[in-house]
């Protein structure tokens, strides 16, 4: 079975870093840069995990993981944000989210827990 990834970021340079990091991980990955697209690419592909930024232009992080989540309880999902809110990242918690990360993240703490999840 493939490992599919998707990383749903607003801000480009991380999307593409990111997506150049998983590939030569060995990863199929997809990019979103809004939650209308990480929707259409969770129905169209089912990726395994999604890398999802909180402060997202539009749809905000909360509502693109309650979608997601009502599309399928297997996808995982990890958060990204910049900002420390508790009382957000213990919504993402409770919505499903595995873990969280702050930005600025550690690449290859990152690397290690979308390994450890994304085959789980």
């Amino acid at each position: 079975m493939e490992n599919k990834l998707l990383i749903v970021d607003d801000q480009y340079g991380i999307r593409i870093l990111l997506n150049e990091v998983f590939q030569r991980e060995g990863y199929t990955t997809f990019q979103a840069a809004n939650g209308l697209q990480a929707l259409e690419i969770v129905q169209k592909h089912q990726p395994n995990l999604v890398l999802l930024d909180m402060k997202i232009p539009g749809m905000d992080g909360i509502e693109i993981l309650k979608r997601i989540k009502e599309m399928s309880q297997q996808v995982k999902v990890i958060i990204m944000t910049a900002y420390g809110e508790l009382d957000m990242i213990q919504e993402t918690k409770e919505l499903g989210a595995i873990m969280h990360f702050a930005k600025p993240f550690d690449i290859d703490e990152l690397r290690e827990a979308v390994k450890k999840y994304i085959s789980l």
